[in-house]
């Protein structure tokens, strides 16, 4: 069978007439400073950040990395400029995500082609319905273990961990939420609101209070 010159191959179109793109084309398209995911095989470039959305994401990211130093965790923590390929169609820049070491050590040169095992999406107005719909598929169907969704608006955060082929809700309503695939580490929900951050060293001792007094 001859194949047909790649002129004449057509590429898939979305409902709307948007000719979709491949996750390689994606990769090869995006340049040093620019955010923007792949969803389905169309381009959403995200927005400007709110300063609520940075301090957040600002906060969330250098705790993190300071628990994951004084607890001797291994792997790596990105954020948000770190393109994770998760099928042909779908690659997603996460505003927060840990990788085990298992996993960086599948990295590709320029993008991470597995899953996180913990990931974390800082809503905005114009990115809120992607990361509750189609990108938290996406997560749930490659086997992301855990997943926050965070409001920096209406701070209604929602915490989500994997039973079986699912990512479920847990800690609803509760003041301490306790991550389900990192040892150790937790929160409060009150220093979850951009207005009223608090110091990441206090919050990083009580941290570790905390699970000296488990032992």
């Amino acid at each position: 069978m001859t194949a047909l010159p790649k002129k004449l191959i057509a590429r898939p179109r979305a409902a709307r007439g948007v000719q979709l793109m491949t996750s390689e084309e994606f990769l090869d398209w995006l340049e040093p400073g620019v955010f923007a995911d792949l969803i389905a095989g169309e381009i959403h470039k995200r927005p400007l950040l709110t300063l609520r959305h940075a301090n957040l994401t600002n906060f969330l990211s250098h705790l993190l990395a300071a628990f994951l130093d004084a607890a001797d965790i291994p792997g790596d923590l990105h954020r948000g400029s770190v393109a994770v390929r998760l099928n042909a169609r779908n690659t997603f820049m996460p505003d927060l995500a840990y990788f085990t070491p298992h996993q960086v050590a599948q990295f590709a040169e320029a993008h991470v082609p597995v899953a996180p095992l913990f990931c974390v999406e800082v809503l905005s107005p114009r990115t809120a319905k992607n990361d509750r719909g189609p990108k938290f598929a996406a997560y749930e169907l490659h086997g992301v273990q855990e997943y926050w969704v965070l409001d920096p608006q209406a701070l209604a955060h929602r915490f989500y961990r994997r039973e079986g082929d699912l990512l479920i809700e847990f800690a609803e309503g509760a003041a301490r939420i306790e991550s389900a695939t990192i040892r150790g580490f937790q929160v409060r929900r009150a220093w979850l609101d951009p207005d009223k951050l608090p110091k990441v060293a206090a919050c990083l001792r009580e941290i570790h209070s905390a699970r000296r007094r488990r032992r």
